[in-house]
C-alpha cells in the first residue's frame, strides 16, 4: 500500500491540473446555469471526454507484466501525464483568467474529500492481487475530471445556497442603511461594461460614483461589489446586469432596486439560452419594469426592439438616438481613426453642444449619449460632461487601439456579436493602411449562428485586405460568406491556434497595418485548444 501511495505523487499533480481545467470551464459556463457546462462537455468531446490520457488505460497493463516494478511503472506513466498536462496549460490562452474564488476553493475541498474517500476504500480492501484494478479506478477518477466536476458542483449546491443567502442578506442590509444612495442599472445584449465605465466617468465629474468592477454582472458579482466595494461616501451605485435567461435581470433588480435603468442595445447574444429573440427583449426590459413609478428609463430610439416593446411600467422614459428624433440626440458626427467629434442636443435646450472623444466607432456614441442623458437628469453642468467625455479611455479588449511593434491592433477580443462585429469592421475601415482581421467567429447564437457568421463574412469581404480565420470547422460560415462576395481565396488563411496568427501577420503586414482582433476565444473553446 505504501508503494502505491508513493506512485500516486505525480498522479495527484496531474489530477490537480486536470481538475483545474474542468473547474475553469465550469466557472466560464456560469457554474452550469441553464446546463451550460454540461452542454459544453457534450459539444466538445475531444476536450472533455476523449483526451490524450485515454492511453493511460492500456499502458497500465504493463503493471501486470512487470508486477514487481509496478510502483516505478505507474510513477513514470503518471509523471508523463503530468508533464503533458502542464505543457498544455502553458500553451493555453485565457481571455478570462481562472479566478480562485471561495466557491472554487469549496469545489476543490469537495474534490479532495472524494479522492481521500476513494483511497480509504482502497486501503480497507487492499489486496496486492488487485493492484491493476486500483490503478484503473484511480486513473478513471483523474480522466473523468469534467464529469466528476459536474457531480461535485451538484454535491455543493446546498452549501452554495447557504453562502448565497448569507451574502444576499448582508448586501440587502447594507443597501437599506444607505437610504440616500441613487442606484442605476445597466443591461443590454452588448456594450454593458463600456456603457457602465463611460457613465461612471461622466457621473464622477460631479458625484461619488461607484460602478461594479470589471464585468461583475451576476448576483454574486453585485453582492461582492456591494459588500466589499460600496462605502458610505458613495452617492451613486452603477450596477451592470447580465443575463442568459428570463428572470435573471429581475433577480438582480430585486437585490439592488434601481431607480434609473439603461438598456444599451438588444441583439441576439445568449440566444441559445434565451431560446428566442422575444425572450431576450423581455429579459432586458425586466430592468425597466422593475423601476419605481418615479424612476427613469433611458432607451435607444434607434433600436427597433426597444421602440416596439410595450413597457409595463409608467416610469419616465428618456430616448437617446442618432438616426431618429430623440430627447438626447447626437448630430454632425465626424468619425476618424483618431476618435469622434459630434454635437448633442437636449430636448429642453435650444443650444447644441460639441463633444469630443478618443473612443472609436458609432456604438460608443450611443454609450456616451446614455451617460449624458442621465448626467443631464442629475444636473451635471455641460462643461463638466464635455471634459469627462474628452477624458474617456477605451474599456480593455473592447475596440482598444494599441501599438504592437510596427503596426496597430484594434483589440475587440472580449467578445463578438452581430452588431458589435459589424461596428468593429466600420472602425477598421476608417483606418489608413492595410487591414487584417483575426477571428474565430461568433458563438452562443443558437440556430442563427451559421447565418449570422455568414453575414459577418460578407462584411469582412468589403473591408479587409487579408483574413485570418481561427478554427476551420468553426469559421466555415465566415468562409462561405467571403465566397458569396467572391473574396480572393489567396487572402484567406485558416489556422487552428490564434497564436500562430501573429507569426503570419509579420509576413502579411504592409507599410502601415491595422489588425482587428475580433473575439479571441479561450483555447478551451477553440479547435486548436
Amino acid at each position: 500500500m505504501q508503494d502505491l501511495l508513493i506512485s500516486l505523487i505525480p498522479f495527484i499533480l496531474y489530477m490537480i491540473l486536470k481538475y483545474r481545467k474542468a473547474i475553469y470551464m465550469l466557472q466560464q459556463n456560469s457554474y452550469n446555469v441553464s446546463n451550460r457546462y454540461l452542454k459544453w462537455i457534450f459539444k466538445n468531446p475531444f476536450k472533455s471526454l476523449i483526451t490524450y490520457d485515454i492511453f493511460l488505460f492500456p499502458l497500465l497493463l504493463i503493471v501486470l507484466v512487470l508486477k514487481n516494478y509496478y510502483m516505478y511503472v505507474a510513477f513514470l506513466l503518471f509523471a508523463i501525464s503530468f508533464y503533458i498536462e502542464f505543457s498544455l496549460i502553458k500553451k493555453e490562452q485565457q481571455k478570462k483568467p481562472f479566478v480562485i474564488t471561495s466557491r472554487v476553493k469549496r469545489l476543490f475541498v469537495t474534490l479532495f474529500i472524494l479522492f481521500i474517500a476513494l483511497l480509504y476504500i482502497i486501503y480497507k480492501t487492499y489486496n496486492f492481487d488487485n493492484i491493476l484494478y486500483y490503478y484503473l479506478i484511480i486513473t478513471l477518477f483523474g480522466y473523468l475530471s469534467f464529469i466528476v466536476t459536474y457531480i461535485i458542483n451538484i454535491i455543493n449546491i446546498p452549501a452554495e445556497k447557504f453562502v448565497y443567502f448569507y451574502y444576499l442578506n448582508k448586501a440587502k442590509k447594507k443597501l437599506k442603511n444607505m437610504s440616500n444612495l441613487e442606484i442605476v442599472g445597466i443591461t443590454g445584449s452588448y456594450g454593458k461594461t463600456s456603457s457602465k465605465n463611460i457613465l461612471n466617468t461622466i457621473l464622477s465629474s460631479e458625484y461619488n460614483s461607484y460602478p461594479t468592477p470589471k464585468s461583475f454582472n451576476t448576483p454574486y458579482g453585485l453582492m461582492k461589489s456591494i459588500n466589499n466595494g460600496l462605502d458610505k461616501f458613495d452617492n451613486i451605485f452603477i450596477a451592470e446586469m447580465g443575463a442568459c435567461k428570463l428572470k435573471d435581470i429581475k433577480i438582480l433588480c430585486d437585490l439592488v432596486k434601481p431607480k434609473y435603468g439603461i438598456i444599451t442595445t438588444i441583439g441576439v447574444a445568449h440566444l441559445e439560452t434565451f431560446k428566442n429573440e422575444d425572450n431576450i427583449v423581455k429579459g432586458k426590459f425586466e430592468l425597466i419594469e422593475s423601476l419605481p413609478s418615479d424612476g427613469i428609463a433611458i432607451l435607444n430610439r434607434d433600436d427597433k426592439k426597444q421602440v416596439n416593446y410595450k413597457i409595463k411600467n409608467n416610469c419616465q422614459v428618456i430616448w437617446i438616438g442618432i438616426e431618429n428624433e430623440a430627447d438626447v440626440m447626437a448630430t454632425d458626427i465626424e468619425l476618424s481613426s483618431d476618435g469622434t467629434i459630434f454635437k448633442v442636443k437636449f430636448k429642453d435646450d435650444k443650444s447644441s453642444y460639441t463633444f469630443e472623444t478618443k473612443l472609436l466607432g458609432r456604438h460608443n456614441i450611443y454609450n456616451i449619449l446614455d451617460g449624458l442623458a442621465l448626467g443631464h437628469v442629475l444636473n451635471i453642468p455641460i462643461p463638466k460632461m464635455q471634459a469627462a467625455v474628452k477624458a474617456l479611455m477605451p474599456t480593455e479588449h473592447r475596440l482598444e487601439l494599441k501599438k504592437y511593434k510596427d503596426m496597430y491592433l484594434i483589440d475587440d477580443a472580449f467578445n463578438s456579436n452581430p452588431t458589435g462585429s459589424k461596428m468593429a469592421l466600420e472602425v477598421l475601415n476608417l483606418m489608413p493602411g492595410k487591414k487584417i482581421i483575426v477571428t474565430p467567429g461568433m458563438i452562443e447564437l443558437g440556430s442563427s449562428q451559421y447565418e449570422l457568421n455568414c453575414k459577418f463574412g460578407e462584411y469582412i469581404a468589403d473591408t479587409c485586405d487579408d483574413v485570418i480565420l481561427v478554427g476551420k470547422q468553426q469559421t466555415k460560415p465566415i468562409y462561405d460568406g467571403l465566397m458569396l462576395k467572391k473574396y480572393d481565396k489567396k487572402h484567406i488563411y485558416i489556422l487552428n491556434d490564434v497564436k500562430e496568427a501573429f507569426i503570419l501577420i509579420e509576413k502579411l503586414k504592409g507599410k502601415e497595418t491595422f489588425v482587428l482582433l475580433e473575439n479571441d476565444l479561450p483555447d478551451l473553446f477553440n479547435e486548436g485548444g
